[in-house]
């Protein structure tokens, strides 16, 4: 039996046919050509672009902490780092080395920065779930369940059970 030659967007599949991997490996860009069909100024950005991995590092760390320690004293139930950060585009044979580290990096870059927004989105559930005045460019998961800006009567009557409402996280085992 054959394997799928392209796996549809989001797919779970991260296997190729043995022809489909001929033909990734033959769209590969050498790093030298890489290289040279890269702006200098592009290049003399990337120290600073890799700089950032040290506080990303540091908020990894931090929040990780948070969650371990604070999320069970005041209920809320713990995200899961491995729905964030995804390492599965290293794997592709079309990407050279420079293209690979970039893709682990965007990737863990991105992956965290979501992990910790939802981290921050399940405490602010917690001590205030309150909608803001204005419409947000992009709300997150938790904000649905969030009170009326304004309604005092909405706060004090549902606020408790708004603050423990996270039935909707429990997987199905």
């Amino acid at each position: 039996m054959t394997k799928t030659s392209i796996p549809a967007e989001n797919s779970q599949s991260t296997s190729f046919s043995q022809e489909v991997l001929n033909q990734h490996r033959l769209l590969k860009t050498p790093l030298w050509s890489h290289l040279r069909a890269t702006r200098w100024l592009v290049i003399l950005s990337v120290p600073l672009l890799y700089l950032c991995v040290l506080p990303f590092l540091l908020l990894d760390l931090f929040v990780a902490l948070y969650q371990w320690v604070c999320f069970p004293i005041y209920g809320i139930p713990k995200v899961a780092r491995r729905d964030y950060l995804v390492f599965d585009r290293g794997r592709l044979a079309y990407l050279n080395g420079i293209e690979k580290v970039g893709c682990v990096y965007c990737s863990y870059a991105n992956g965290l920065l979501a992990y910790v927004a939802e981290i921050a989105a399940r405490t602010e559930q917690r001590f205030c779930p309150i909608k803001h005045a204005h419409p947000l460019v992009q709300a997150h998961s938790r904000y649905a369940h969030f009170l009326p800006y304004g309604d005092a009567r909405a706060y004090r009557a549902n606020s408790d059970a708004v603050r423990r409402a996270y039935s909707d996280l429990v997987r199905p085992r």
